[in-house]
């Protein structure tokens, strides 16, 4: 196909393994956002298929239901993987945990892991459950066409703390536990070459018992600022802070 020469005037998710100079039908839903956005055949877009895989293209079909795009076969690219970080996220208030995912997403988390604390079942409504880690999951593509990345995170399975701990196991890394009276989390991750996991509490704070447990499996208390943050203020800095330290 004739290469593309335009700036691209969006960004649609794709997953699959797509290869170059092929047709590439996006999945439901994308022919009525870009019919929304008033894109029109001929439109140059950029792809990215959730694991490191991008392209430009061209709008070649566009109708109700289907949307079809040209891929350009000099613009395809494998971007190559941010240093990984796994945030556990309290599971909490929905539209909190929602727009915690969402940043998580532009920041480049790889991998998203809800946990269920003492505090999180006094919390209603929660998020929690298949129906909701398909929103979480929604919003995290949102925001990767938003941004133009590369990498979807991994949506792990909420489980309890216990769980959590025993899934992690002995893995390699560097284990972040944000805390007000922690230390201060930039001494702490500069310059770091191995995995990065940031564990969080929910509203309310962690239980004694939990920060003890945590503290024991290896975790370390780290602190943001002065005073107490909102969960998803906290783990979006925390997140902010170790990705420019660590990329």
């Amino acid at each position: 196909m004739e290469r593309a020469d335009r700036a691209p005037v969006g960004t649609f998710y794709a997953p699959g393994a797509w290869t170059a100079g092929e047709g590439v039908l996006l999945p439901d839903g994308a022919a009525h956002h870009a019919l929304v956005r008033r894109f029109a055949v001929g439109d140059v877009v950029r792809l990215t298929n959730g694991n490191g895989r991008r392209a430009i293209g061209r709008i070649n079909q566009l109708g109700k239901g289907r949307l079809v795009v040209a891929v350009d076969a000099e613009s395809v690219e494998t971007a190559t993987a941010l240093p990984p970080i796994e945030l556990w996220a309290p599971v909490g208030d929905r539209d909190r945990m929602l727009m915690l995912a969402e940043k998580a997403a532009e920041l480049g988390v790889s991998s998203w892991r809800p946990v269920m604390y003492d505090r999180s079942r006094s919390v209603s409504p929660r998020g929690e459950g298949d129906a909701f880690a398909e929103k979480v999951r929604a919003r995290m593509i949102a925001a990767l066409e938003q941004c133009g990345g590369a990498w979807l995170p991994e949506i792990q399975r909420e489980s309890s703390l216990d769980a959590a701990i025993q899934s992690l196991g002995r893995a390699a890394g560097v284990r972040l536990l944000l805390d007000a009276d922690g230390e201060m989390i930039g001494d702490i991750v500069r310059s770091l070459d191995a995995p990065v996991f940031i564990a969080l509490g929910p509203e309310g704070g962690l239980a004694e018992s939990e920060r003890d447990v945590l503290i024991r499996a290896g975790w370390r208390p780290v602190s943001l600022a002065a005073n107490v943050l909102r969960f998803e203020t906290a783990g979006i800095a925390a997140l902010a802070i170790v990705r420019s330290l660590s990329r």
